[in-house]
């Protein structure tokens, strides 16, 4: 494929357009380079800025306290932007079922026999037109507090992104704050009949919703007079993960109910010849919180929503504001360019791909192989790189460092700069991954899983001590953490900085053939270049050995430097700003990296 590169007006010599470069591919609107640098910065505010240590095991809201909006204060923020973030996922936002009891502020209590952990599930949404309570300060004032927070983030430079979960809602849903006009979801349904295009649920006609056996069973170490195991929900209605039964097992999303978007999942059937009633409803969510000033959603399951539904509802967003994001979780590397071509989105998950192969050589498996990033820049992404967001940590991964993850979070940083600087598309990390968190022991219904849980009211420890109790200066890091957050800043920052990172063209330096590689299977090299730079990436994911060998230059970039009549020139190395004098760089780069590390070599080639 032939590519125009744009560079702020600059155009690259046509040298550039090589087969191999085609990865790196930017898109343009009205002949300007899109920047899709994304550095996304994702936290749960219940977590972040909880400074409550006690963490007791399913421990309540008075026990163990909750974060607040107003913990994410100026200073907070700032800190965040310091480490080269542009955007924050506040995850955990729109209310969610939960066992703490706010009824003296109108709402209404939740049933425990279909919530998950004290807190709740983020992913269960009992009102779409509400905030969390546990994150305010003063319940009855909490839109106003989280739109307080809203003013703050742009304030301080940076823009926010919050989740919506079109998939499913929670089993108790009911809006008391709906604006005047709005109906609920499933308010006009005709429960007699398993499917409708017009109805809002999906149903099981003559039987009752059974509440799983090993719920109760698992769950004694909370005590409530309503966890009784006889919730009441007549006829069942289908569960979040397509389970079109009454009596979804514990490991399904039991306290979830699916949404109807006209498709009849059981007999793989569509019927949205006529627009159906969710997709005007959710448009209508959406809308409601874009014009709040949210600047982009994260779509949970998007692949479990109709793609023609994207493709409808995400430009009559654009409308209002044609600057918001929308990005995927995706799981389906064939359905890539559907959801962003067809589908409209923004940006998709690369876990499947990128993250997956990463985490094997992270992890030291014996299956782990650099091919596997070969196969993700040219077959899986190849045609959309700069559109998949690429991360080593969310609420639904692992902890780099737990105990059956990497446990060292320096292991994972050769890992973590490839998936920063592989493309010029999005990256993001996980609050607490910066300083090393290891998501250690039993929190409540989060289990010991090696995750920070996302259903339980905790404290981070590693991130509570960068936090300093609310001083967000790092004073009571290990020295270990504050090196690690130190390389992630450092990292980040360039990375957001970089012109070459953002927009430059994309060269394989290992010549992979048949998963055998120039450098063997635990060493990844590539370069990213543009006219006037040069940027060298090699990761060595091999615990015990030293990676040293001179890396030969492609040949488009050999012939421009030809015409250049470069030969010595000056480097640095990124992370270490030591500078380096290469005396012939057309003979190659001579690299000598230790063992679990990284080079980021950048090459000025101004004349």
């Amino acid at each position: 494929m032939k590519l125009r590169l744009y560079l702020f007006g600059l155009v690259c010599f046509s040298i550039f357009s090589s087969s191999n470069a085609s990865f790196g591919n930017n898109f343009q609107q009205n002949d300007t380079l899109v920047n899709h640098k994304l550095v996304i910065y994702q936290m749960l505010p219940r977590l972040f800025g909880n400074k409550n240590t006690t963490n007791k095991v399913n421990g309540t809201m008075a026990e163990n306290g909750s974060g607040k909006f107003d913990d994410i204060n100026q200073k907070a923020l700032q800190e965040i932007k310091k480490l080269g973030v542009n955007y924050i996922w506040y995850t955990g936002i729109i209310a969610h079922a939960s066992m703490t009891d706010y009824s003296e502020f109108g709402i209404k209590i939740n049933d425990p026999d279909v919530v998950k952990g004290i807190a709740g599930s983020p992913y269960a949404i009992r009102d779409y037109y509400d905030v969390d309570p546990d994150l305010a300060v003063n319940v009855s004032n909490r839109m106003v507090e989280f739109e307080s927070l809203i003013s703050r983030t742009h304030d301080n430079g940076l823009k926010l992104i919050i989740d919506f979960i079109p998939n499913h809602v929670s089993r108790l849903y009911h809006s008391e704050k709906k604006p005047l006009g709005v109906k609920d979801f499933g308010e006009d349904d005709n429960s007699s009949l398993a499917f409708s295009p017009k109805n809002d649920f999906y149903y099981i006609p003559g039987k009752h919703f059974q509440v799983p056996a090993g719920y109760l069973a698992g769950g004694v170490d909370y005590k409530n007079p309503l966890k009784d195991g006889l919730f009441d929900e007549f006829p069942a209605k289908a569960t979040g993960n397509n389970i079109f039964k009454e009596n979804p097992a514990l490991d399904d999303w039991f306290e979830t109910v699916k949404l109807n978007y006209g498709i009849d999942v059981q007999n793989n059937q569509n019927h949205y010849d006529t627009i159906p009633p969710v997709w005007f409803k959710t448009r209508d969510i959406l809308i409601f919180w874009a014009k709040k000033g949210v600047d982009g959603f994260r779509c949970d399951v998007a692949e479990m929503v109709p793609v023609d539904f994207w493709a409808w509802v995400i430009p009559e967003i654009k409308k209002i504001n044609p600057y918001i994001i929308f990005m995927g979780e995706a799981y389906n590397p064939t359905q890539y360019e559907k959801y962003i071509n067809k589908g409209k989105f923004d940006y998709l998950y690369d876990k499947v791909g990128l993250y997956d192969g990463l985490k094997r050589l992270i992890k030291d498996d014996v299956n782990a192989n650099v091919a596997d990033i070969h196969f993700v820049t040219h077959q899986e992404s190849v045609n959309v790189p700069n559109q998949m967001l690429r991360f080593l940590e969310n609420h639904d991964e692992e902890r780099i460092a737990s105990k059956d993850f990497a446990i060292d979070p320096k292991l994972a940083l050769p890992a973590m700069v490839i998936t920063a600087t592989l493309s010029g598309g999005p990256v993001m990390i996980y609050s607490g991954q910066e300083v090393g968190e290891p998501a250690t022991g039993k929190e409540g219904f989060g289990g010991d899983d090696n995750r920070t849980t996302i259903f339980d009211y905790w404290g981070i420890p590693n991130h509570q001590r960068w936090m300093n109790n609310g001083e967000f200066d790092g004073a009571k890091l290990r020295p270990r953490e504050k090196l690690l957050r130190k390389y992630y800043q450092k990292l980040l920052t360039f990375c957001a900085k970089s012109e070459t990172i953002k927009f430059g063209k994309y060269y394989e330096l290992n010549e992979i053939d048949n998963q055998k590689t120039l450098f063997g299977k635990k060493v990844y090299a590539f370069l990213r270049s543009t006219q006037n730079q040069i940027i060298l990436v090699v990761s060595n994911f091999d615990r015990s050995s030293h990676f040293k060998q001179k890396i030969q230059l492609p040949k488009e970039i050999l012939a421009l430097l030809v015409k250049r009549k470069f030969q010595q020139v000056k480097a640095v190395n990124v992370m270490s700003n030591e500078r380096i004098k290469i005396k012939d760089l057309t003979s190659g780069i001579l690299v000598n990296i230790k063992p679990s590390e990284s080079l980021i070599l950048s090459i000025n080639l101004d004349i």
